[in-house]
């Protein structure tokens, strides 16, 4: 069989390890450059590839393409793949036909990252063999093509959905459904919500479905849906007061906010239905800390606390981060917006931001938006001016919160790089005042 994959990122680069573990002539195709470890692996395992342009006659020859999430169906490549008919699946429907774990799956538009990782870390500390893959970082086609394990927890999203035809998952859950990456679907919101739902589409009855209850997105097409497999429904009431045992007793957590009581509450069920006790899952629960650039905790200075929330990239996950936040905020915010509306903020901004600092090259509208709800709004293209001015601004017992509501490229390469320079900025910042303190 003659595969081509499409893209040479960390999901094409699976895909190319496992089919060349199968034992099919692939072939990989790029229309950007390749990174250079991605590059070596290729040359390192003898798998052809190309990349700075897409040479149809050999893509055309194909029985099979695996097609990376990140290319749209409206690109010249795939117009043509489809008016030729050739079979195309995602990398997560590749990995699945080969896959001999129980699948636990993760999708949303907010909250997946933390709450997939959360999951494989209460089962790791419970001793059960597991991996974790798919849109956290590792492709899941690249994990089979070295392990199987019992389970294989999968962040997973829209985009990789797109394109399945038989996976399948033992347990999945929609955390929620916000507008996102909208342009993907034709700007039609029900679109989008489809595609969410496709995480159910194969599953049967002895599978089980974790949804949010409160969701009026999910609820509104859940009838349509069709879903086989056991409904669950977690609504505010199981997770207002707390993350409960069965006995009654609250989990011990270190993660803050209501958001991360609600994804710990999906984690709970999705282990009690792989088999865990709950003093199995407490083990779990009681050491997992904030992911990188996700309501990271940086330093306190001076009795002000800096959290790092770069991750935070539309309004969605702002409102969970100000909303997590019990003190006086002195807010960083500002990028590339991505047609941000920010209404839904201003409640909280009102009752709790004292200082709003856009960091961006254009300022404008989240200046214009905030500028009756904020006292103070300053604007800065620096990450240490724009920590210095938020040192300056606070008083002990506030916190810094970098939490960006814009995607980073209008500065920088990435939201971890926007995290990481922050980072770095509040520990030289915590230096300079020590020094002048001592």
């Amino acid at each position: 069989m003659k595969v081509v994959i499409l893209g040479g990122g960390e999901s094409g680069k699976g895909a190319a390890l496992l089919a060349k573990k199968l034992g099919y002539d692939c072939f990989l195709s790029d229309s950007g450059q390749l990174k250079a470890e991605h590059k070596d692996v290729l040359v390192r395992h003898n798998i052809r590839f190309e990349e700075g342009g897409h040479n149809f006659d050999t893509i055309l020859e194909a029985d099979l393409i695996i097609k990376s999430p990140g290319i749209p169906d409206k690109s010249e490549v795939m117009k043509a793949i489809r008016s030729k008919g050739i079979k195309t699946i995602s990398e997560i429907e590749f990995g699945a036909l080969h896959c001999q774990s129980k699948i636990l799956a993760v999708t949303g538009s907010n909250g997946k990252t933390t709450t997939s990782a959360l999951l494989y870390h209460v089962l790791k500390s419970a001793g059960r063999n597991v991996e974790i893959a798919g849109n956290y970082g590792y492709s899941f086609a690249g994990l089979l093509a070295e392990k199987q394990a019992e389970f294989v927890v999968l962040e997973i999203s829209s985009f990789q959905l797109d394109d399945i035809d038989t996976f399948k998952p033992h347990i999945s859950t929609i955390l929620n459904i916000t507008p996102d990456h909208l342009d993907r679907y034709e700007y039609k919101m029900e679109k989008y919500v489809a595609s969410k739902f496709r995480i159910t589409r194969n599953q049967e009855e002895t599978d089980f479905f974790i949804y949010n209850g409160d969701d009026k997105e999910i609820l509104n097409f859940l009838d349509q849906a069709n879903v086989k497999a056991s409904k669950l429904a977690i609504t505010s009431s199981d997770y207002a007061s707390g993350v409960k045992k069965k006995n009654g007793e609250d989990f011990e957590m270190r993660l803050i906010g209501k958001h991360n009581r609600f994804n710990a509450r999906v984690v709970v069920e999705m282990a009690r239905l792989a088999g865990l006790n709950d003093e199995e899952i407490a083990i779990g629960l009681a050491d997992f800390e904030s992911l990188a650039h996700r309501l990271e905790w940086v330093a306190d200075v001076n009795g002000v606390r800096y959290i790092n929330d770069s991750k935070a990239t539309n309004v969605d996950s702002v409102f969970y981060a100000l909303d997590a936040i019990d003190t006086d905020i002195i807010w960083i915010a500002g990028g590339t917006d991505k047609g941000n509306d920010y209404e839904v903020l201003k409640p909280l901004a009102k009752q709790k931001v004292k200082t709003l600092i856009c960091l961006g090259i254009d300022n404008d509208k989240l200046k214009q938006s905030f500028v009756d709800t904020i006292p103070t709004i300053m604007e800065t293209t620096k990450v240490s001016i724009a920590v210095s001015m938020a040192g300056e601004s606070s008083q002990p017992g506030n916190t810094v919160l970098l939490s960006p509501a814009c995607a980073s490229f209008d500065l920088f390469k990435n939201y971890m790089d926007r995290g990481d320079q922050f980072k770095a900025e509040v520990l030289e910042y915590k230096q300079k005042i020590e020094k002048t303190t001592r």
